[in-house]
């Protein structure tokens, strides 16, 4: 591996690839086509925006591109004549004390650690003065968006109308907490993701300036864990040229990063997918033995159910992988309904939400493998719906011949039980199961029972009976209290109760009195019979100050309507066991 020495010979102190290879200009900057070539068109014309707002994810050059553009602006070439060019020298003065951070006249501030308002006070009152020496004085603020909301006031108006001699380039990688007002002064510039081909390419490059040997397949994994991001993948690089003293090869990079083994991934998402549960205990098992994150075991999971749903939806889509890899994606695909592909993403996504926040993520993990193998295999919703409505067994839950399909580990018996239980659930009722009220009261006890709590009172307050019979009812209501569509609700709720059509219907005759009425007058009736009794007489004449707080009749339940179907208090008398006989009242009790 090539060290760095000076011109005597000493060592240089030890750079990191991502400052080492850190871009200078436009030529060295990778993955930004699109800002480079509006960049270059706006310089050519002279349409130089005196603001910039640089924007994306880490690691993909929002700094650097700020520092090539103040380089770019100053550059006075190698005979100090020069114009603002899009490819900077890198001779002149300006050009080189950029690139060493040491201009004057480009201040580089950090919002993420000076917020306030007095910091940008500071570079309000810079702003007036003009350059020393070179053509625009350049501020660069990183993270823009930490600055306090009082600092951006502040700046707002200078940023609006700036001096001629003064740049503004920000950069942010949440470009939503900035200001709108903010944004509508400056250019934008969203510097995308660099992707995986691009990345590849540029690590290869690297590995070869550095004279280490790396194999495609470490590359490939490099870039995959860099999601994009330059600086990301260059520091896993620089870890795993350190990790493999000079030489890298595949499973160095999966012990280092935690990664499981891509075959190893597809093995398991296939067994997952084939509800095989026993082998998918054991072969989780054998990755975390192994050194595999769970986290990251489930993350791999998730994307190559992402990876395999596109190659089912768009087969071209798996062009860049690797032969053998994207022949056995098409087959799953192939093989995979679209259902049971969404049904594991969501379930995966469960899971590692769940893993992420569980005390063992190893555990937690096994168990959303588990249920996504109890999952794999049930019919959709629609399709469930259309065998129960057929009677017949929805589709994955047999075999072909009728029987439910085995499933290896244990499973098979569950799914298929799981599945025929809706079913004997969803059958009809005989006849003689379902309820048939026969009175008015009965129809009210049904509501009761069914916890229909609005038409119970309803019933019970502002309505009047006039007829009630097994499939019709008519009654009365209060206009001011009861719902105008009463009778459709009670319609609809008697019909799916009794599996019968029942007629509601209101009338004008005055009907008898509403349930409560008819409570109170009993209630009533029975409260005199039993005052007037001689026992009960006597116990309040024994205990002065004691009340008859509630009466109601031997066995009665505590129903809203029961009793109400008896004749009234005083139409006949009450049974004489309602009461008891004095010589059964304990002497204790008077």
């Amino acid at each position: 591996m090539a060290k760095a020495t000076t011109a005597a010979g000493e060592q240089l102190p030890y750079r990191v690839l991502a400052r080492k290879y850190r871009p200078v200009d436009f030529t060295t900057l990778v993955g930004q086509e699109a800002m480079v070539r509006t960049l270059r068109n706006a310089i050519a014309s002279g349409r130089i925006a005196h603001a910039f707002m640089l924007t994306g994810v880490r690691g993909v050059g929002k700094t650097t591109t700020a520092r090539i553009i103040a380089r770019a602006l100053n550059c006075v070439g190698a005979d100090g004549k020069g114009g603002p060019t899009v490819d900077p020298c890198g001779v002149c003065e300006n050009c080189k004390s950029i690139t060493e951070d040491r201009h004057v006249d480009v201040i580089e501030m950090d919002a993420a650690s000076r917020t306030g308002i007095d910091d940008v006070r500071e570079l309000i009152e810079g702003v007036r003065y003009r350059p020393v020496s070179a053509r625009y004085k350049v501020y660069i603020i990183d993270e823009v968006h930490m600055l306090s909301e009082k600092a951006f006031n502040a700046l707002l108006k200078t940023l609006e109308e700036p001096p001629p001699h003064v740049k503004f380039l920000f950069a942010t990688t949440e470009i939503r907490k900035v200001p709108v007002t903010v944004l509508s002064r400056c250019q934008r510039f969203d510097l995308k993701r660099v992707p995986q081909e691009v990345l590849v390419a540029h690590f290869a490059k690297i590995a070869e300036a550095e004279k280490v040997e790396i194999s495609p397949e470490a590359l490939v994994l490099l870039a995959r864990a860099a999601d994009g991001s330059v600086r990301d993948g260059l520091s896993m690089l620089d870890q795993a040229i350190a990790h493999g003293g000079g030489v890298v090869d595949a499973n160095q990079v999966r012990d280092m990063l935690g990664l499981a083994d891509r075959n190893g991934v597809l093995d398991l998402f296939e067994k997952t997918m084939r509800g095989d549960s026993a082998a998918v205990v054991a072969a989780l098992g054998e990755m975390h033995d192994a050194g595999a994150d769970p986290v990251v075991i489930l993350q791999d999971l998730l994307e190559l159910t992402h990876w395999v749903t596109r190659l089912k939806v768009a087969p071209e889509a798996g062009a860049t992988s690797a032969d053998s890899e994207r022949t056995q994606g098409l087959a799953m695909a192939q093989k995979l309904s679209m259902a049971s592909l969404t049904r594991a993403w969501t379930l995966l996504m469960k899971g590692l939400q769940e893993t992420l926040s569980a005390p063992s993520p190893a555990r937690a993990a096994e168990m959303a493998l588990i249920r996504l193998c109890y999952a794999a295999d049930l019919p959709s919703p629609s399709d469930a719906l259309k065998a129960l409505q057929n009677g017949s067994m929805p589709a994955g839950a047999t075999n072909g011949a009728g029987a439910p399909a085995p499933r290896p580990g244990g499973g098979g018996g569950a799914a298929a039980a799981r599945v025929a239980a809706p079913v004997s659930a969803v059958a009809p009722q005989p006849a003689q199961d379902l309820p048939a009220p026969k009175s008015f009261t009965e129809v009210v006890a049904l509501l009761e029972e069914r916890r229909e709590a609005r038409l119970v009172h309803h019933m019970m307050h502002h309505v009047h009976e006039v007829r009630c019979e097994p499939g019709l009812i008519e009654f009365r209501p209060e206009p001011s209290a009861a719902p105008k569509d009463l009778a459709a609700k009670l319609s609809e709720f008697l019909g799916n109760a009794t599996g019968r059509r029942w007629i509601a219907s209101v009338s004008r005759d005055e009907g008898k009195p509403t349930l409560v009425a008819q409570k109170t007058s009993r209630g009533d009736a029975l409260r005199t019979q039993a005052e007037n009794n001689v026992v009960v007489q006597a116990i309040l004449k024994t205990f002065p100050g004691a009340k008859l707080e509630t009466v109601r009749r031997k066995g009665e339940e505590t129903s809203l309507v029961a009793g109400l179907d008896a004749p009234m208090a005083g139409d006949e008398p009450p049974p004489a066991e309602d009461y008891p006989a004095d010589d059964d009242i304990p002497e204790s009790e008077y």
